[in-house]
């Protein structure tokens, strides 16, 4: 059985201050800004999300994010031959492969890493063999942990969006499914020797439940922290969520 991760390490998504800033078309406020200060702040990476639709992050921001930034960027990308030429060429830390379909908001789901094996399984080694570190984005179900360690990725991250969801919609059964759910794929995977990360819909208020899970290893979080940073600032935020995290350990 894997031990138990002691220290859980915060990603900050800074997708969505990239969203305010095309809102106007014009370049503030600046997402490398954003992801300096997060990591004054006491984020362990960052996450960006460049979708085939440029609809917040741009190519120029990961540019200069790959050129700039001091702690590892993680680039969230469809699993398509444009992005993984991007990738290649930025060599960000890890990228985490992500399903993206155009007329969703934001990622409705988890990858289907066990109906996609033909189809990843290059680009998942054409990634690693480059010595970007890959994730894949999926449901806390066993068969695409599974799918995940045939792949060979050496990380997934569980979709925790319906728990989330649960939380926001008051139902204590529901959120407890959902965290048993998280809960016994994070062991499941930690298991396989996989490194586990978590990430959509945590906030201040439903965090701890997931920190506490033994076997994660990072918290990818950004919308929640981008929109609290409207009333009290973006390190606030962070720090606060730092705080609420480091607690959740013994």
């Amino acid at each position: 059985m894997a031990s138990p991760v002691r220290t859980l390490r915060l990603g900050v998504n800074i997708d969505h201050v990239a969203t305010v800033r095309n809102a106007r078309g014009g370049p503030y406020p600046d997402p490398l800004r954003a992801a300096v200060l997060a990591a004054e702040a006491g984020a362990d990476g960052i996450t960006a999300h460049l979708r085939e639709d440029r609809r917040h992050i741009g190519d120029a921001d990961i540019a200069n994010l790959s050129r700039h930034l001091h702690i590892p960027l993680n680039l969230e990308m469809a699993a398509t031959a444009e992005m993984i030429a991007i990738a290649l060429k930025h060599k960000p830390h890890a990228c985490c492969i992500v399903p993206e379909r155009r007329e969703e908001r934001t990622t409705e789901g988890g990858l289907n890493a066990a109906g996609e094996h033909n189809r990843l399984a290059p680009m998942i080694r054409e990634l690693s063999d480059s010595g970007i570190r890959v994730s894949l984005f999926i449901a806390p179900e066993r068969k695409q942990i599974e799918a995940a360690k045939s792949l060979g990725a050496p990380v997934v991250e569980l979709h925790t969006g319906a728990y989330g969801e649960a939380c926001l919609a008051g139902d204590a059964t529901a959120v407890a499914d959902q965290l048993s759910a998280l809960q016994m794929a994070a062991k499941t995977a930690a298991s396989l020797g996989l490194e586990v990360h978590g990430g959509h819909g945590l906030t201040f208020d439903n965090v701890q439940a997931v920190a506490a899970i033994p076997e994660l290893a990072e918290l990818n979080i950004g919308h929640f922290l981008v929109a609290e940073s409207i009333f009290v600032g973006l390190a606030a935020s962070v720090r606060h969520m730092r705080e609420l995290m480091d607690k959740a350990r013994p």
